[in-house]
């Protein structure tokens, strides 16, 4: 129970005493009698969801619980740049934005955003080596020789018995100098769908080098066509050059590898595609991270970290190159290896893949021992060290970076799931022998696989879908819809009919509920500034408001159980729905402010969502590109185009009222008007009950889209009612032709196959079949009814025609 005292003013009347007299002493016994009534504390109705994350170190949605209050420090693996950003990327990278935003723009939460770029790992150094050689060996190539065409085919020889072979059964590999004449027998085989399906069982790359390996050969064979015909010009060498890149880049770096000493061969690859890679992130409107880190700045750190690894028992060095004692660290009492994935501790694959393609096993006290400083070797980059001269591991650099900006702790660590191990591991190992604690992360996020159209997309497969590629297809809004349309964690099979189906229809739904609630505000506003008397809030207003209030707590329901967006998204379009049937109930007793307040809470969570931005006080989910120098659209143009609706509105209530059929033509020009002069410019016009029209701004391309649609669909239905009235004029015109034999005739030849019938009435009907015998009378019967039949059509045959000749007479 709290009680308060408090000190009543005094009157404007009174006139104080002095301060003993005793009227003042009188009226402070009086304030002190007077105190407020007891106040209760009221009981909580509804408890406040708290966020859970679903965290990859437990595998459960846990409660999240920063270090430092509100401060969150976030950091996610960044890419390796060595080519385009893909699909993979964006599935990545715009989930984590997504989670980001949430986080800060709608939790509150103070978020740090790291992200690394990995620019030195094996991958850079044999793409910039490749690129460089092919490059060198391509400026050479200025004619067509027979020298050329065996360089290449050398290469081509190798490249099948090394790759291609891999997928191959035993006995159907080539040896040397084979290969061409097994090749149409590989080729026959990789044609073959089930036969192909086991070379990719043996090898999941076969179908990747089968085709460089054709491509290639059919350049050979075209070159050795040239050469036969005496053309040996530059742009036929450059043609069996380009043909024949990704077999001569690896056979180049092969044979010169070590020829290559210029450090600025790997980092301007780095660099360029370092660019290309936050140029596609700022179409895919993905925030900037708050600090990027990159390798190539922290190899000082790198160094000192590595010695205080080994300094703390858990590494040793060999031949130059350091590794990380994994059986050390987990024989530890205080240590625990491969927290997020234990069960792929002896996974070779995996380990050999994060090592690296250039990496030597050799050395090592255990097969899952990983490079913390790896030996350079000809060819490579290289910096001091202690060892000499070398450069980081790959899963060193992230925490030499995370641990310079953060320290011994950060809050989340996020990036694709196929990183959980062994990079995310050997992280975590790395980074807890040398601080010596327990938990160097708290909370692990990894996304989804991504899938295309069913299949995995892999870049070392070439099966990926650029980003550059996807945007052609695609708005970054749809691309961000269809992820939010799918947990974050989970697979996801990006597939047109995903994207054509479900992500369209969503936008649409979003679109058309935006356009009509900004027309229906700017037609209220446009409007005089006076009450009619009634207030617009009853019970369908108060339901309307309730659910409001009920889905904001939904929609933070869903965010607090571990970002839930397709289900935020469910309840966002549920709203949607509801204030969509309050319109069309309403008609002009819409209550404007309460359609506002909602259209302005969803169209500020699409917004926070990262689908648009704009006015913060804009309606609807905000522009994709917001450009015209910030000029309000909506606010320049509308009153113009209410002058011109209203002139519309009149004339056209004119020529309704007259009744008189000269006035049609205005009509017309009133639909000329609404269906090509404004839709070019992007209005339309929606026409209501009232007589007055409901003026949008629309994208002219949308309008004009509808409009092309309306009108192949009004031509399929005229074209179907064509081909319809043409099948009824024709089965007419059959069932006159057929009347017009007389019905005394039917049964006589030709009408009847000669010697059917031998004798008839005089009306025509038979009496006796061809054999002479009398006719049944049940045969009677229905020759009589078909007859009377015959009588009928061929009545109306005979009318047909009167009207045929007096037509064609006139």
């Amino acid at each position: 129970m709290i009680r308060t005292s408090v000190n009543i003013i005094v009157h404007s009347g009174y006139r104080a005493s002095a301060p003993h007299s005793r009227s003042a002493s009188t009226l402070t016994n009086a304030v002190m009698a007077l105190q407020q009534p007891a106040w209760h504390l009221p009981p909580r109705q509804l408890n406040q969801p708290v966020l859970k994350i679903f965290n990859s170190l437990t595998k459960t949605k846990t409660e999240f619980i920063p270090i430092d209050g509100s401060h969150v420090k976030w950091y996610n693996c960044g890419p390796t740049v060595y080519d385009a950003s893909h699909m993979g990327h964006a599935r990545n990278y715009v989930t984590q934005d997504i989670l980001r935003r949430v986080m800060s723009d709608y939790f509150g939460y103070d978020v740090h955003f790291v992200m690394n770029i990995t620019d030195i790992d094996d991958k850079i150094i044999v793409r910039a080596r490749q690129n460089h050689l092919f490059s060198q060996f391509r400026n050479s190539a200025t004619a067509l020789s027979a020298d050329l065409v065996s360089q290449v085919s050398e290469a081509w020889g190798s490249y099948v018995r090394e790759n291609v072979s891999k997928g191959l059964p035993d006995e159907e590999k080539p040896s040397r100098g084979e290969e061409e004449v097994r090749w149409p027998r590989i080729d026959g085989l990789a044609r073959d769908q089930s036969r192909k399906l086991e070379c990719l069982k043996r090898d999941e790359k076969f179908d990747m080098h089968f085709t460089a390996a054709n491509r290639t050969l059919a350049a050979i064979e075209a070159a050795r066509h040239s050469l036969s015909a005496n053309q040996s010009s530059g742009d036929t060498a450059l043609s069996l050059v380009d043909e024949s890149r990704d077999i001569l880049a690896s056979a180049l770096d092969k044979k010169l590898k070590d020829t290559v000493t210029d450090q600025s061969v790997f980092r301007s690859l780095a660099a360029y595609w370092e660019g290309q890679f936050f140029k596609d992130m700022a179409r895919l409107r993905v925030r900037c991270p708050d600090t990027v880190t990159r390798v190539t700045e922290y190899v000082p750190e790198v160094v000192e970290f590595v010695q205080g690894i080994i300094k703390n028992g858990y590494g040793y060095e060999f031949e130059s190159s350091v590794y990380f004692d994994t059986g050390a660290f987990d024989s530890s009492d205080r240590h625990d290896y491969a927290k997020l994935e234990p069960w792929s501790k002896g996974n070779r694959e995996l380990l050999a893949e994060g090592e690296g393609v250039l990496s030597s096993t050799s050395g090592r006290r255990s097969a899952s021992d990983f490079a913390l400083w790896k030996a350079s070797k000809p060819g490579e980059p290289s910096w001091p060290s202690p060892w000499g001269p070398g450069r980081p591991g790959w899963h060193i650099e992230c925490s030499v970076m995370a641990s310079a900006i953060f320290g011994d702790r950060m809050d989340i660590h996020s990036g694709g799931i196929d990183l959980a191990f062994p990079h995310h591991d050997n992280e975590m190992a790395q980074s807890e022998a040398y601080h010596e604690c327990g938990a160097w992360v708290n909370y692990f996020i990894h996304t989804g696989h991504l899938h295309i159209e069913g299949l995995k997309m892999s870049k070392s497969l070439k099966n990926f879908i650029t980003i550059d590629e996807i945007l052609e297809r695609f708005t970054a809004r749809q691309l961000r819809l269809a992820f939010l349309s799918q947990l974050w964690n989970a697979k996801i099979d990006f597939s047109e009919s995903m994207m054509t189906g479900e992500v369209k229809s969503l936008e649409v739904t979003f679109n058309n509920f935006f356009t009509n609630v900004r027309a229906i505000i700017s037609q209220a506003r446009a409007q005089e500034d006076q009450s009619d008397g009634e207030h617009y809030y009853n019970e369908a207003e108060r339901e309307l408001m309730k659910s409001l209030y009920d889905s904001k707590t939904a929609f933070r329901t869903a965010l607090c159980d571990s970002f839930n967006t397709p289900e935020a998204l469910k309840v966002m379009r549920d709203l949607v729905s509801r204030i969509n049937i309050y319109i069309n109930s309403s008609g002009r007793k819409t209550n404007v402010s309460v359609v506002e307040q909602i259209a302005t809470w969803i169209g500020d969570m699409l917004r926070m969502f990262g689908l648009g931005e704009g006015q913060t006080s804009e309606i609807g989910w905000g522009q994709e590109d917001e450009g015209a120098g910030g000029v309000d659209r909506e606010e320049t143009l509308m009153p113009y185009l209410r002058v011109l609706s209203s002139f519309r509105d009149g004339v056209r209530q004119l020529a309704i009222a007259k009744n008189d059929n000269a006035l049609k033509e205005i009509l017309k020009l009133c639909d000329k008007l609404r269906d090509d002069d404004l839709v070019s410019l992007g209005v339309a016009l929606d026409d209501q009950e009232d007589g007055k029209a409901l003026v949008k701004l629309v994208s002219s391309a949308e309008l004009i889209k509808a409009r092309e649609e309306k009108r192949l669909k009004l031509d399929a239905q005229a074209a179907k009612k064509a081909a319809a009235a043409e099948e009824a004029r024709q089965k007419r015109l059959a069932k006159i032709e057929k009347g017009r034999a007389p019905p005394e005739e039917m049964f006589r030849p030709p009408n009847v196959p000669e010697g059917t019938y031998i004798r008839w009435d005089e009306h025509g009907l038979p009496t006796a079949t061809g054999s002479g015998e009398e006719l049944s009378k049940n045969q009677q019967k229905n020759a009589r009814k078909e007859w009377n039949a015959q009588k009928k059509l061929h009545e109306e045959f005979l009318a047909w025609k009167k009207v045929q000749e007096s037509g064609a007479g006139s």
